[in-house]
């Protein structure tokens, strides 16, 4: 079998088995009563409840097993999955559309530029699905100062983030960088092997290792808006923005606390 098969296989099992156990038996319906020896549903009940074999779920969650779109959707419907994490299972398990051929790496349209300049007052960054920095614009550097002064492999929305203890408070950093997280984690599930993708992840657990529980987190989410206090900047509202003319980047805009965005 294909090695990158193989590696999002497993990559799915292991999002099903975190998100078995957060699962009670009393949420699914089922009785609570007697004692287990780990908290979640078993996956014999995780079996009975989607309709297949306890052999069979066994072996998905193994990685060992293709699985049609029917039965991601039982499990994930049984296991409570929020929107976004179905989402992710379905994307793992194959059902995902291929990105569009147009889209090459580190390349940015100059319509996306333009428009992230024309934010005098936002900082903005034009970022990729690993949350890599494209491009930024005149205000981004003011506030944060030039990426370019950065390493090339540290040039990264969550690897610059979590360095930045000075400019963010603990309570601040943990719902941006949590959720930063998390949305790193949906938009790169799909491809768990890539080289670039295992760096950033090496790289946070190495340079934060306070926050291992989290970099060892497999739950996904999109990216809501945030409003995060930054010293020196007050009270900043963070929001991931995707271009339609520019498939494959997303802009990060701050927006100052109940500032709208003019364009």
């Amino acid at each position: 079998m294909d090695t990158d098969v193989t590696a999002v296989r497993r990559e799915l099992g292991a999002h099903l088995r975190a998100h078995r156990a957060l699962i009670g038996p009393g949420q699914a319906g089922l009785p609570a009563g007697g004692r287990r020896r780990a908290v979640g549903l078993r996956r014999e009940e995780v079996a009975a409840l989607a309709g297949v074999s306890v052999a069979w779920y066994t072996w998905l969650e193994q990685g060992r097993v293709a699985v049609s779109r029917q039965v991601v959707d039982a499990v994930c419907r049984v296991l409570r999955m929020s929107p976004t994490a179905h989402r992710h299972a379905l994307e793992l398990a194959g059902f995902r559309s291929p990105a569009p051929p147009e889209v090459v790496d580190g390349v940015v349209r100059p319509e996306t530029r333009a428009l992230i300049d024309g934010w005098p007052d936002s900082p903005a960054l034009v970022l990729d699905d690993r949350l890599d920095m494209l491009a930024w614009n005149a205000a981004h550097r003011r506030l944060w100062g030039d990426p370019v002064a950065l390493p090339a492999e540290r040039r990264n929305l969550l690897l610059f983030l979590a360095a930045a203890r000075d400019r963010l408070p603990p309570e601040g950093a943990e719902s941006l960088l949590r959720g930063l997280y998390q949305h790193f984690r949906a938009s790169t599930g799909h491809d768990p092997g890539h080289p670039r993708t295992a760096e950033i992840v090496r790289l946070l657990t190495t340079g934060r290792p306070d926050l291992a529980a989290w970099w060892r987190c497999r739950a996904v989410t999109d990216f809501p808006p945030t409003m995060v206090t930054v010293t020196g900047a007050g009270r900043l509202t963070f929001t991931l923005l995707r271009p339609v003319g520019d498939p494959g980047r997303q802009l990060l805009v701050q927006t100052p606390s109940g500032a709208p965005l003019r364009t």
